[in-house]
Order: C-alpha cells, then structure tokens, then sequence
C-alpha cells in the first residue's frame, strides 16, 4: 500500500528519488545497529542466559545493552540534523548539480535543498528504529516472533496515512504559503512525518510485552555487566559486515544519484517488490532458527548433533516459496507491476522501467536467501568474520560491474527502446539496469563463497541442492499456465488478470510439488495450522 500511494502521488521522477533518499539516511543507521546486526550479537548470549535460568544475568545484560545502544543512537541522530546538508551531500552527490540543470533547463526540479529537509524530519526516526530493534531481539530470544514482525506494519500505516492525507489535500493544488514546496514536495515531507510517527508506534506496542519477560528492568551503560563484552566483540565484525552491505545499497543509492531523475526511485519501487519474498520466506526462517542455533551449537562453536539437517530443512524451507517468487516476477513480474503501481502519476514507460530492474533483482533473489540461512548458522556459532570478508567482496564486485553497465546503459531511452509513452515527467533511462544486474551477480558470488566457507567449517553442513532444482523446475513449468491465463484475460481489469494469474501459478506450482511429494508444503500448511490453533 505504501508503494501503491508512493507510485501514485510520487510517479518515478525526482519527488520520489528524494523520498528514497531520506528513507536511507535513517535507514542506514538502523541497518548498521540494528536488527540482523543486533540479533545476531545479542541472541545467542542472551538465549543462552535464558536457556540457563540467569534471571539476573539477562536483566543486566538487556539493560547494559539498551542504553549503550540508545546512547550510540542518541548522538548519531544528533549528528544527522547537525549535519543534513553535507550528509545529502554525501548520501546523494549528484543532487548537488541539480541547480545549474534547472537554470539550464534540463531539469524541473532542485533535489538538494528538499532532501534537506526531508532528512531533517525523519532522522530521529533512527533511533526509535534501533531500540525497537532491540526488542525484537528480546522477543524472538523467547520464541515471541508474531509482534515484533507484526510491529512494522504500524510504521508503514503511519506512512500509508501520510501520504494519503497529503495526496488528496495537495495533488493539483498549487503551491501555497511560505515554504516554496510545490505539491509534491509538500507530499515527500507528509510522508517523512508520518515515517518517524511509524517509528514510535512500532517501538511503544513491544515496550509491555518486553518488560513482562524482562521483569527486573533498569537501563544502564554498564559495560562490565555479564555477556556485554562478548557481545561486542561479536558486534564489530558483524557491523563490519553488515557496513559492507550497507556500502553497497549506498553506493548503488550514490552512483543512481549521477542518473538520470528516476532512477533511484525506479530502483526503490524494484526493491520493495524483490526484498517482499526475501522478509516474508527468508528471513522469517532464518530469523525463528538462529536462538535455536544458539542453543545446539557446542561451545567451540562446532556444529551439534542435527544442526547440520536443520540447516539443510531451513534452506530447503526457505528457497519453496522464494523460488516460484523469483521466476514468477521473471514471467509475471509486468502484470504485478502494472497491476499495483500504474495510476496517477505512474504511467506506462515507469512500469516497464520498473519490470525491468525487478526482474534483474529477482535473477539474485535465490542466492540471497540461501547465504541468509547461511550466515544465521556461522552467527549463531559465534563466527562472524567470514560472512564479514564475504560481504565486503560482494561489494568490490557489485559496484565495479554496477558503474560501468549503468553508464553504458543510461544512453538508453525506455520509452523510444520499447516504443510506449512516458508519463508527462522527465523521460527515463535503463542506467538503473546496470545496477540492478550488477546486484544479482553479487548475489551469486557471495553465495559461491559462503557454500565454500560452510564445507571447510563444517563438511557435514552441505546444501540440498537437488530439491532446489526440482522446485525451480517445478515453478517455470507452473509459470506456462499463468502466462496463458494472462494472455487469454488481456482484455480485463489488471488487478483481476493479475489475480487470475497468480491463482493458477500458485495452485500449479503447489499441485505439481505435491505430486513429486516434497515436504515443505506440508511444513508451510503445519505451521499455519498450529499458529491457527494457538
């Protein structure tokens, strides 16, 4: 739905490019601190603890830990609305010659002063971010997964909300009042409000649940407190890998930034649609089993009795529905696009823009998800170097490919190489496509890397790649049909073709898999059966 009103109000242009921009300022620091970096540090000491009755222990500890966290957090945010002018700067340097373009005439809109702005409103957002992160961490330490995966959805409502409000109060209206925003720049700074009113809300409804397992509570900055050394030392390698993704995302945000106006916004609406199946089926996985790592993995870090068919389980688990959603955005990914986003300011040459850098995305969407199941077991056994070095090897490839494609491609024009109208803003480009395809390389290498890291750490741990194939085939031999039902439907409403579409893919994909018997369908349909009856 956020994307939806984003496409609408928004369209691919340069309003959108600056909304994608603030979201990374704040989001970078969230990334960096936050969720996969946290709980990859704090879970297994604090599931430990919880494993071995220490109701102290695991009180200071979470204690220590939330206030050097808020702490950290406290002055990065300060730093951020000190400092918004050299960080857009910074984070989008092509920004910076927007000025000239419009008094050139090549450019309609000055990105710089806006992004300004917006990154003011919404960098405290960080913050909150990172604390509820922090809780999530506690939850999911007690097996408590529903809400804190569950609490997102009231930031996006919150952003939903925003930008609802301000499309409907502003769109068409011209600009008023003293802050020289022009509609949609009042629209980009609605939904940067709402953004960091979501951040509250997303942290404040896991407060209760947290302290009624914390019980003892008190906020600290103890650093001798029990497990906060080891944490750490555990913490800076993973912060270092996770700045290595962090560096590429930023260094595909920068390079996109010297694009063409768009480009990072197509990159954006491309990316909700890739990282969909990447939250719902990777990291759901990856996320329920890494306390479960901690828990088996011996105290050496060696690999215990069964971790080895439970990680083959969460691969296999995993790749069953990121599969299909991979070659379904291949064969479908047009009608989803066009289903979802192609109204008000989104026309028909931003939708196949969109298609286009989606489909280069899903290319590597498999190898994600995989080295996500991967990188859970080397956390959870206390190794997190090598996904580290791994990490920032994947950047060195992704970008030196990424910047030389995109400058190659962005002579490109989308609407005159595939004959279909633009939208009435700036025409587009196939730069971003460079970046997108670059991505999906990185991908796979960082894949080929991690299967190698596993077979000399643990040469029982192996990947169970033949399902894999099999539920690959399975899913472009289910694709055939959907397409038909496409082409045959061409005439509807989108949304109706889409849904006929994917209906029959889906119901083909589950029909064929359950007559070549693999299992995780039946562990899909177990786990909503026991989640309905809890």
């Amino acid at each position: 739905m956020r994307e939806v009103l984003i496409a609408r109000y928004l369209g691919v242009g340069p309003w959108a490019d600056v909304f994608r921009t603030a979201l990374r300022g704040p989001n970078l620091i969230q990334n960096l601190l936050g969720e996969q970096t946290l709980s990859a540090a704090f879970i297994p000491i604090y599931s430990r603890m919880v494993e071995a009755r220490a109701e102290r222990d695991r009180a200071r500890f979470a204690g220590a830990m939330f206030g050097l966290l808020a702490a950290l957090a406290g002055l990065l945010v300060l730093a951020g609305e000190l400092l918004a002018e050299p960080f857009v700067a910074v984070l989008a340097s092509g920004y910076l010659g927007d000025a000239a373009a419009v008094v050139e005439g090549t450019a309609s809109v000055d990105r710089f002063p806006l992004a300004v702005t917006a990154i003011r409103w919404i960098f405290p957002m960080a913050g909150l971010l990172v604390l509820s992160a922090w809780s999530l961490a506690i939850l999911n330490s007690h097996r408590r997964f529903f809400l804190p995966y569950v609490a997102p959805v009231l930031w996006n409502g919150a952003i939903v909300a925003a930008l609802w409000w301000a499309g409907t109060r502003w769109i068409g209206v011209d600009p008023v009042g003293g802050s020289g925003l022009d509609p949609r720049g009042r629209i980009v700074i609605a939904a940067c409000i709402g953004a960091l009113a979501g951040g509250l809300l997303q942290l404040l409804v896991q407060v209760p649940p947290v302290l009624r397992l914390l019980g003892r509570f008190r906020p600290s900055l103890d650093w001798k407190a029990r497990g906060v050394r080891e944490a750490a030392a555990a913490f800076t390698p993973l912060l270092a890998g996770r700045g290595a993704l962090q560096l590429s995302s930023f260094l595909d945000h920068w390079l996109a930034s010297f694009l063409r106006a768009g480009a990072q916004s197509a990159l954006g609406f491309a990316q909700g649609l890739y990282l969909l199946p990447v939250a719902l089926f990777g990291m759901s996985v990856a996320a329920a089993g890494l306390p479960e790592y901690a828990r088996q993995v011996d105290g050496g870090g060696g690999l215990g009795l069964g971790l080895a068919d439970r990680l083959r389980a969460a691969v296999r688990q995993s790749s069953f529905l990121t599969l299909p959603a991979a070659i379904g955005y291949l064969a479908l990914g047009r009608l989803v696009v066009g289903a979802l986003f192609e109204r008000g300011s989104f026309g028909v040459e931003d939708g196949w823009l969109v298609y286009l850098l989606l489909a280069a995305y899903a290319l590597g969407l498999p190898a994600s998800v995989v080295t996500r199941q991967i990188n859970t077991l080397f956390y959870a056994a206390g190794k997190t170097r090598r996904p580290a070095q791994v990490a920032v090897e994947r950047i060195l490839v992704s970008a030196l490919l990424g910047a030389a494609a995109m400058v190659w491609l962005d002579r490109f024009q989308v609407g005159e190489l595939l004959g279909v109208a633009g939208s009435g803003q700036a025409p587009l480009y196939l730069g971003g496509l460079g970046l997108a395809g670059a991505a999906a390389v990185g991908a796979w290498y960082e894949l080929a890397r991690m299967r190698r890291a596993l077979r000399l750490e643990w040469p029982a741990a192996r990947l169970p790649a033949a399902p894999l194939l099999a539920m690959a085939a399975v899913a472009l031999l289910a694709a055939l049909p959907g397409g038909i039902v496409w082409w045959l439907l061409r005439g509807w409403a989108a949304g109706w073709v889409l849904a006929a579409a994917l209906a029959v893919y889906g119901s083909v994909y589950f029909a064929l898999c359950r007559a070549l018997g693999l299992s995780e369908l039946g562990a899909w349909v177990g786990r909503l059966r026991r989640r309905k009856r809890e």
